[in-house]
């Protein structure tokens, strides 16, 4: 795949100071993927290749659904459920009760994505330019510094990576990633308290300070993920 569409700036994902830079560039790289997959790429036979051996998750499935190009994802689907027609139910009785596996892909068990896929795989890729660019560049370890929050998910992936990336020097980046986290965990605890004093018939009226939503930025805190706005 090309991954000239996955061109993305650094300071792009951190100057907005809004939210978890990393969970952002996880959205955009995401949304790069699925626009390409979408368009003029459906039709290029080794990415159909690859969407067919590799399949799609729920959840970027009903993203696909919401682009409301249905025409594209049916024929990426036509040929998906070929292939799995084809590869994946070709387990063989033999005798004795015992069955025999044809194909390695009739073996699998979980579930993939190739979307979720080639996510990862650039993701992995832009983590360590991360780190490399902060162990070089004072600008950006001043940017890096004024972000209002990493979530937990991508606090421990960074500080778990570091050591590897950064050798001896990763102690620095380490310290200072834990402490943004923890500095936005500790406000979103005191929220979360705030919240459910507020449900104390003693507390009506009072004001709700920044509480009102702290159920929801818990949840995108702990999962990376947004909960889905109700219709």
């Amino acid at each position: 795949m090309k991954d000239s569409i996955y061109t993305i700036p650094l300071s792009e994902m951190f100057e907005p100071k809004d939210g978890c830079p990393i969970c952002r560039l996880r959205n955009m790289l995401e949304e790069r993927c699925l626009e390409y997959i979408m368009g003029a790429a459906m039709m290029e036979p080794d990415i159909r290749i690859q969407t067919n051996e590799a399949g799609f998750c729920h959840a970027h499935f009903e993203r696909m659904l919401k682009a409301k190009n249905r025409l594209s994802l049916a024929l990426m689907l036509e040929s998906r459920l070929a292939y799995v027609a084809e590869n994946m139910l070709t387990v063989q009785p033999e005798k004795g009760g015992l069955f025999r596996k044809k194909t390695p892909d009739a073996e699998r068990q979980t579930p993939s994505c190739f979307v979720c896929n080639e996510v990862e795989r650039v993701m992995e890729r832009m983590l360590h330019t991360l780190l490399h660019t902060w162990e070089k560049e004072e600008s950006f370890r001043q940017l890096y510094g004024e972000q209002p929050l990493i979530c937990l998910e991508h606090c421990q992936r960074l500080t778990a990576l570091a050591p590897a990336v950064m050798g001896k020097k990763a102690a620095p980046f380490v310290t200072e990633t834990q402490r943004i986290t923890r500095q936005y965990l500790e406000e979103l605890q005191k929220d979360v308290t705030h919240f459910c004093r507020m449900y104390d018939y003693r507390n009506k009226g009072k004001d709700w300070g920044n509480s009102r939503d702290a159920i929801e930025r818990s949840i995108a805190f702990l999962t990376t993920r947004k909960p889905r706005e109700e219709k």
